[in-house]
């Protein structure tokens, strides 16, 4: 129990520095995937990463870019502490004892990080559902006044259009994509830094830490995207059920609108990554020093 706790105070720790350095980045992502197919001719409001952080920039203020943090952080808090800090726990628990220098499978990596991404964004979604919101709001028309007035407001108005069931909006398209982008992340860290370490003999330090976590963000967008489109428009949006939200993203824009938003949504993951898991993996080395034998 002592380990776990310890395991998840780093995790969210390190998670809340990633969120508050990158949240910029995921702003620009949520407007671009939320943005309707234009008509030939018409210029998209929303044009690329920097047109997309100019454009809030300029008509609701820098400060737009950073609008969900708070609820983010809540987010991180429970999201991240339970996806990594359970981690460890469940692909012991599913590997099994271990011989020494033995390690785990891949399948095993996979199964446990999608089985922790699906426990942590379980309890977590009512935070995500508020940041993706609390980033939406003003994306048609930013002359209009805001719907919420922060955090709070929108857990309230939140409830009392749709009582605690209203937390939950986009689960289902929310635990697919957080499942597989906690594989993607996760076990393939874990899979590349074991696989430099064991073939290459690279020293663990923090270039392997970023190589590997780059790597990690660029196989968590690959695979994540669709999930990622699914559900900031489920959430951002009114659909009936997963379906009706797919059937009418394709039909409007085509399959290439689950890759929308693909670069600010890589400089997110990518860049998130690099963050979290150097943070990570050292408060962790100052959490569980290593013990040096004589």
């Amino acid at each position: 129990m002592k380990f776990f706790l310890k395991n998840v105070t780093a995790a969210a720790s390190a998670a809340c520095i990633a969120e508050i350095a990158t949240i910029p980045i995921d702003t620009v992502k949520v407007r671009l995937q939320i943005q309707n197919k234009v008509s030939t001719g018409e210029a998209p409001k929303y044009n690329g990463f920097l047109g997309t952080a100019k454009t809030i920039a300029s008509e609701e203020g820098v400060t737009a870019l950073y609008n969900g943090l708070t609820a983010g952080l809540q987010r991180q808090v429970v999201f991240a502490g339970l996806r990594i800090g359970l981690y460890v726990p469940v692909r012991t628990l599913i590997a099994g004892e271990l011989k020494p220098g033995e390690n785990p499978t891949l399948a095993t990596k996979i199964l446990a990080a999608m089985a922790t991404g699906t426990i942590g964004i379980s309890v977590a979604n009512p935070t995500d559902l508020v940041k993706v919101r609390l980033q939406s709001q003003r994306a048609a028309d930013p002359s209009k006044p805001k719907l919420y007035n922060g955090t709070i407001d929108c857990y309230r108005k939140t409830y009392a259009a749709g009582g605690l069931a209203g937390f939950w909006v986009g689960i289902v398209p929310n635990i697919l994509r957080n499942s597989v982008i906690n594989a993607a992340e996760i076990a393939s860290y874990d899979q590349y830094k074991q696989m430099i370490l064991q073939y290459i003999g690279m020293r663990d330090g923090v270039p392997l830490h970023i190589l590997c976590a780059a790597m990690a963000g660029f196989t968590a967008c690959i695979f994540g995207s669709p999930f990622d489109v699914t559900k900031t428009r489920m959430m951002a949006g009114k659909y009936n059920g997963v379906l009706d939200c797919v059937s009418s993203t394709f039909k409007a824009d085509g399959f290439g609108a689950f890759y929308k938003g693909f670069t600010p949504n890589f400089l997110r993951l990518a860049s998130w990554n690099i963050t979290m898991f150097v943070a990570y993996e050292q408060i962790k080395g100052y959490m569980f020093p290593v013990v040096k034998k004589d």
